[in-house]
Order: structure tokens, then sequence, then C-alpha cells
């Protein structure tokens, strides 16, 4: 029964760090918003894409290989490679949507596919998972393998919610957009990437 008691424990305390990570904006934001804008399932389809990369990668920590994820050169092959991913993305994004208005994609890549690239190219979610959520991974793996699969499952369906939620909110708010709001929110979100892809680049470099 203490046992139990402590498995919840553990799961209510690793939701709340989780969502404090998912809820933060960041490249996957900002490809949710620009996504949804046009298609209803984004949330759905990017948390997917999400998911192909975060679920090996937590198995890969739980079988002992987060030593991998922080050694000096892997950081900083991850640093500038996924901040000029970053910046691609950014300037596609922004590329795209001012030439194919009329079009229902902003990148030339689907929902899942621009949640992979999101995922891949941010940096600092493989050295979150280096450090908080290899943390989280050896209590979830004190509980077995059970214990661990229940906690991975958990830790995406936040991503999962929180994607819905956030391309729910922006699909049904689509028909307030006027052209000039389009264009606001799409700047925001070129920043969002371009800022973060600037940042992981320079970070590495000085």
């Amino acid at each position: 029964m203490e046992m139990i008691t402590d498995f919840y424990f553990f799961l209510l305390s690793a939701i709340l760090i989780s969502l404090s990570g998912v809820m933060s904006p960041g490249p996957l934001f900002a490809v949710t918003i620009a996504k949804a804008s046009r298609e209803k399932n984004a949330g759905i389809l990017i948390s997917l894409g999400h998911g192909v990369v975060e679920f090996p990668l937590m198995f890969l920590i739980y079988f002992g290989f987060a030593w991998v994820f922080t050694s000096d050169f892997t950081q900083k092959a991850i640093g500038l490679v996924g901040g000029a991913l970053m910046i691609y993305l950014g300037f596609r994004m922004l590329k795209t949507q001012r030439e194919t208005e009329e079009k229902s994609s902003y990148f030339k890549y689907g929902s899942i596919a621009s949640g992979i690239l999101a995922t891949v190219g941010n940096p600092y979610f493989l050295l979150w998972w280096a450090t908080i959520g290899a943390f989280l991974v050896m209590n979830a793996a004190l509980f077995g393998l059970i214990g661990f699969s229940i906690f991975a499952v958990i830790h995406w369906s936040c991503d999962l919610v929180w994607n819905i939620f956030v391309s729910l909110m922006v699909f049904k708010s689509r028909r307030f957009w006027t052209k000039r709001v389009h264009e606001i929110v799409f700047g925001f979100c070129f920043i969002i990437l371009t800022g973060f892809g600037a940042w992981f680049i320079i970070s590495v470099l000085i």
C-alpha cells in the first residue's frame, strides 16, 4: 500500500514538473500555433511527431544512456545543428506564409514531421531529458518497467493535452484572424523559432 501511495505521489510530481516544461513557450509551441491556424488536429499530429522522438529517448535514458547527452561534444553539436534547424524552420514558415495565403500548410512538412523537426532541433529538449528528465526516469525506475512505462505515457500525455488545447483555441478563433492579426501571430512564431535558434548557437560559441 505504501509503495502504491509513493507511486501516485511520484506521478503527481512528475505531472507538475512536466507541465512546467510543456507550457513554456518554445519551438514546439510556435509550430503548434502555426499549423493549428489551418489544421484542427494539428495538436494531436504534432504530439505524435514529438512522441516519435521522446519515447525512444526516454527508454534510452532508462537503459542507461543519459551520459551520451551530457557530454560536452554532444551538447555543442546539438546546439549548433539544432539552432540552425530552428532558424531554418522560422524562415521557412515566414516565407511559406507570405507566398501561399490560400494553402492549407505553412511548412512544406506535415504536422507530424513538423513535430519531429521542432523536437529534434531543440537542444534544450535533450538537455532537459539529460538532467531533470533523467532524474524523473531514475525515480520511475524504482517502480519497475511497468511504473516507468506509465510515467512515460503520462509525461507524453501532458504534451498531448497542452498541444490539443493550444491548437483548438487557435483553430476555433481563426475566424477572427484578419490579415494583420495573421501576420502578427506568424511574426511572433518566427521570432520564437529564430530567437531560440540564435540563442542555441550563441550559447555554444561563447
